[in-house]
């Protein structure tokens, strides 16, 4: 599935996930952006982390978004 198409599906789960992982401001980048996106490519996502927020939480967040959206997530 295209990255951009599994964001339009679970996009309300991406927006819970990065609160939940205490950070802000998700943006994306890249292929999806662009709408170049295919079958394999990945989701270039940049957020702003929250005071407090650790190297674990951001990389909970990775993991949780590649579950949720079956697809690799480079977080920025």
């Amino acid at each position: 599935m295209k990255p951009s198409t599994a964001l339009e599906l679970k996009r309300d789960a991406v927006r819970e996930a990065v609160i939940r992982f205490r950070t802000t401001n998700p943006r994306i980048f890249g292929s999806v952006l662009y709408g170049t996106d295919q079958d394999g490519s990945d989701l270039d996502l940049l957020v702003d982390a929250l005071p407090g927020a650790t190297l674990f939480d951001l990389g909970g967040l990775q993991v949780e978004l590649e579950g949720l959206l079956g697809v690799q997530v480079d977080l920025l």
